[in-house]
């Protein structure tokens, strides 16, 4: 009974995961940055990204044809440091 338990429990859990971003080998993580839900989400590291992670910063992708990258940009404090498969990424002060 309790590997049942067990598994259904995994189950829901998966159920709750942000889907994986087709068309991109960039490592997103999270479910939307700042709100769960947006289109920028957190990145982590790879061979690519590792050149532009900071202890004082996050890293994080938005699509580059998101309507609204300019507010995100003034109400993050957000660098552009690359773009990759479609998305802006962005280094943002951690506050």
């Amino acid at each position: 009974m309790r590997h049942i338990t067990l598994a259904a429990t995994a189950l829901a859990l998966s159920a709750c995961a942000p889907a994986p971003i087709s068309g991109t080998t960039l490592p997103f993580f999270g479910d939307g940055y700042r709100v769960m839900g947006d289109q920028c989400r957190r990145i982590g590291e790879d061979d690519f990204t590792n050149q532009f992670l900071d202890d004082a910063a996050d890293l994080v992708g938005c699509p580059a044809d998101m309507e609204n990258l300019g507010v995100f940009v003034t109400e993050t404090g957000a660098i552009e440091v690359a773009r990759k498969d479609g998305y802006v990424l962005y280094s943002v002060p951690t506050r």
